[in-house]
């Protein structure tokens, strides 16, 4: 079993609330680790004091540094670039979509409206994720 953090990135404050109410309701509230947008994210990898998650769970629409852009710099980081990057939007962009994935990402969800189908694909992404072997 993994016991890493799991990095959200999400400055939607009603969004960040459901996830930690899914991560609770999973057991796993200790787990969950939020920052509001890009800048912090780096800032949050950056820490030597911090675990490094094992996974992160970006939005796209976010202040001061995009998904986007924080995904590319994830992937320039030595260190960060194995690290599993979950794309959480509302963006149904084709070319948001596509160049998530060009840039490895390891999957690209559509943030559903209602509470129970976000539990769901939480449930979903954290039981693949347990389950998977991570790089160190």
């Amino acid at each position: 079993m993994n016991k890493r953090p799991v990095l959200l990135v999400e400055d939607d404050k009603v969004d960040a609330m459901r996830a930690r109410r899914a991560f609770s309701e999973l057991g796993k509230a200790a787990e969950l680790e939020v920052v509001s947008d890009g800048v912090e994210a780096l800032a949050y990898l950056s820490d030597p004091e911090k675990t490094l998650p094992r996974m992160v769970l970006l939005d796209l629409d976010l202040p001061r540094m995009n998904g986007l852009e924080v995904l590319r710099a994830l992937r320039e980081e030595g260190d960060w670039k194995s690290l599993p990057v979950i794309i959480m939007t509302t963006s149904r962009s084709r070319q948001e979509c596509e160049e998530s994935f060009s840039l490895c990402a390891a999957g690209y969800m559509i943030k559903p409206i209602g509470y129970n189908r976000f539990v769901e694909i939480i449930k979903t992404i954290d039981s693949y994720w347990e389950l998977s072997e991570l790089p160190r």
